[in-house]
């Protein structure tokens, strides 16, 4: 049998790296309250999002495989989300400036029908370099990057700001990490190159 393939997400960027794969899904916005619960550390929420995420479509479809993703930037264990506008991006990126942050980019794929569930967690270290105000300020102008924890979008002009990336996927910075997202659609029986 054929299993349909949800990803649980509106996000343009996790829908766009789940294309390379070159795999037929759908994407269907998960209806979830996405606010952090009390004393949660960033690495939880992201965990418990990307599994809130992914049962919910997947209770809509019960015999498909759906993934659900998170991702929480991490800055002294406070998560920082996404700033929403042209004030909190400054904020943020004067904040990070010089710093290390971690991004916790978290993933779970399911299938209710056959109670299947593979879960895990890519950390990505982010060294900011020492920014000054115009910097931050130009770069804003030019990317406007309010829909991405951080501030920053690293594959696009952004990656001016960093002084340093560690992570053991390319793509979990952006929002999906793909070789770990490959090899658990493996476990599902999903044929891949």
């Amino acid at each position: 049998m054929t299993r349909s393939l949800y990803l649980a997400s509106s996000s343009k960027y996790r829908r766009e790296l789940l294309t390379r794969l070159q795999i037929n899904f759908r994407c269907e916005s998960p209806q979830i309250d996405e606010s952090p619960e009390p004393d949660e550390t960033p690495l939880d929420t992201c965990k418990r999002l990307a599994r809130e995420k992914a049962m919910a479509v997947a209770a809509e479809h019960p015999a498909a495989i759906v993934i659900g993703s998170d991702q929480v930037a991490d800055v002294d264990g406070v998560a920082i989300s996404k700033p929403g506008t042209h004030d909190r991006a400054r904020a943020q990126l004067r904040s990070m400036s010089g710093k290390t942050i971690v991004f916790h980019t978290a993933v779970c794929i399911c299938c209710h029908e056959t109670s299947q569930t593979v879960e895990f967690t890519v950390p990505t270290s982010v060294e900011f370099r020492e920014l000054n105000a115009a910097e931050i300020e130009r770069y804003l102008i030019a990317e406007e990057p309010y829909d991405c924890a951080g501030s920053a979008k690293s594959e696009g002009l952004g990656i001016s700001l960093l002084k340093r990336i560690e992570s053991s996927d390319p793509t979990a910075l952006i929002g999906l990490p793909l070789i770990e997202v490959a090899n658990a659609l493996r476990q599902f029986e999903l044929i891949l190159p």
